[in-house]
C-alpha cells in the first residue's frame, strides 16, 4: 500500500477475529511482529474481560505490550500495559445514568416491537461499566446463529438503534458486530478513541491507519472517518493478515 503509517489501529470482531471468537495464533504472531515496529491499537465494543478471553490469549508471551493500546467499550476506556494493565481514562456510567438507559431501552423495545428470538444464550443486556450493550441472541450466542439473525433481522436492529438515538439524545448509540447495539456517553465513539490515541502517542492522526470490516456508510467503523484518519477496509481476518504481512515488508 502507498500509505506508510507510524501506528495502526484495528477493529476486533470481523477484522482480527470472527465475532466473539478467539483470535487465531497466526494472527497473534503477526501482531507481535507488528508491535516490534510500531504502536498498535485495538478498538472494539467488547469490554475488557472479552479482550482477555478473545485477544490476549492468542498473543505470544514475548509480545511488546508497551506498544499496545486497548480501547474497550467503543473507546469509552483505554488501557496500556505498564507491568499491569492500567486505565489511561475511563468514561464509566454512574448508577443514575444506567437506570435511565435501562428504563428507556425497555420502553423503546416495546415502541418498535423488536422481535423476540426463539432462543437466547446468556443475558441480552450487559453492563460493561462504560457501556451498556444489547445482544439480540445473548452475550454467548454462537456465530452461526448470529449470522442467521443478522440476515433476517438487520432492519429491526436499525429501527431499534434509530429509535434509541431519538429517545436517548444525551448518549451515543452505535451498532457493533452482527447483532449488538452499544450505548456510551455522548461523544464517546471510536472517533473519540482515535483522537485520544493521537494525544497519548504524539503521533498525528494523518500518520495512522485504521483497519476495519465496516467502514462503509452506516458501518460501525465508519465514524472514525470524521477524524481524517486514513482507513483500509477488510472483509475478514484473512484479508487483515494479508495487510499486516504487507506492512511488515
Amino acid at each position: 500500500m502507498d500509505h506508510h503509517p507510524r501506528l495502526v489501529a484495528f477493529d476486533l470482531d470481523g477484522t482480527l477475529a470472527e465475532s466473539k471468537q478467539r483470535m487465531s495464533s497466526d494472527m497473534g504472531e503477526l501482531l507481535a511482529r507488528l508491535l516490534k515496529k510500531m504502536p498498535v491499537a485495538i478498538m472494539s465494543g467488547a469490554g475488557f474481560p472479552q479482550f482477555e478471553k478473545q485477544f490476549f490469549t492468542a498473543l505470544p508471551m514475548e509480545s511488546k505490550l508497551l506498544n499496545l493500546y486497548i480501547f474497550p467499550d467503543d473507546a469509552a476506556q483505554c488501557f496500556v500495559y505498564r507491568g499491569v494493565w492500567r486505565a489511561q481514562y475511563d468514561n464509566s456510567f454512574g448508577n443514575a445514568e444506567k437506570e435511565k438507559i435501562l428504563k428507556i431501552f425497555d420502553e423503546t423495545m416495546r415502541e418498535v416491537n423488536y422481535p423476540t428470538p426463539p432462543k437466547t444464550w446468556g443475558e441480552q443486556l450487559e453492563d460493561r461499566g462504560a457501556e451498556i450493550a444489547f445482544s439480540a441472541l445473548g452475550q454467548q450466542a454462537p456465530l452461526d446463529a448470529k449470522e442467521v439473525w443478522h440476515r433476517e433481522h438487520e432492519g429491526a436492529r436499525d429501527d431499534l438503534r434509530n429509535a434509541l438515538v431519538k429517545n436517548l439524545p444525551d448518549f451515543s448509540v452505535t451498532e457493533g458486530g452482527l447483532t449488538t447495539i452499544q450505548i456510551t456517553r455522548k461523544g464517546i465513539t471510536k472517533a473519540y478513541g482515535i483522537k485520544r490515541l493521537s494525544e497519548l502517542t504524539s503521533i498525528p492522526i494523518a500518520q495512522m491507519l485504521y483497519v476495519g470490516d465496516a467502514l462503509e456508510e452506516g458501518g460501525n467503523d465508519a465514524v472514525v472517518k470524521d477524524t481524517g484518519v486514513p482507513t483500509h477496509q477488510v472483509f475478514g481476518p484473512e484479508e487483515t493478515a494479508g495487510l499486516i504481512t504487507s506492512l511488515l515488508k
